[in-house]
């Protein structure tokens, strides 16, 4: 989060009408979900979180080159 420059009050504001956008039942840190959110000013936010622990496992903002909407994962052809 903070190499990213992404302040943990943004991620709270993220958080608060995040929605699921993946499902990982089988990741290392134990099964997660990829929640997008959007903050106040409009920026949209991936955080993954591993909720067996309730623990934030990353945050990022989404490229564009790699998602469509922000929701959907772009195929190599698009």
């Amino acid at each position: 989060m903070l190499r990213r420059g992404i302040p943990t009050d943004e991620i709270e504001e993220a958080m608060g009408g995040a929605e699921i956008i993946e499902e990982y039942p089988d990741d290392k840190y134990g099964p997660s979900l990829l929640l997008l959110g959007v903050t106040r000013n409009g920026r949209a936010l991936h955080v993954q979180v591993a909720w067996s622990r309730m623990r934030i496992v990353t945050v990022y903002e989404p490229d564009p080159q790699e998602w469509s909407d922000w929701r959907t994962r772009r195929t190599p052809h698009e």
